[in-house]
């Protein structure tokens, strides 16, 4: 195996949207860093359960739902 070939694999701090924070090693950044989330499974829909709003951008989304509307979703 070559040397020096791998990235830098250390520990930094996850922050989450509610604050708490967490340690994980990862190649991102440098050793100490924190990154904070602006969507994590706290906050997103697809784990809360919540409903997302579908944005219509050039009628693609009323398009869909016209053409198969009679499906019964």
């Amino acid at each position: 195996m070559k040397a020096d070939t791998h990235p830098d694999y250390h520990m930094i701090d996850v922050k989450m949207t509610d604050g708490t924070v967490f340690q994980t090693k990862t190649t991102w950044g440098k050793e100490g860093d924190q990154m904070a989330l602006d969507i994590d499974p706290l906050a997103h829909p697809a784990w809360t359960g919540g409903n997302a709003k579908l944005m219509d951008t050039g009628g693609r989304v009323s398009k869909f739902k016209n053409k198969y509307a009679g499906l019964g979703f």
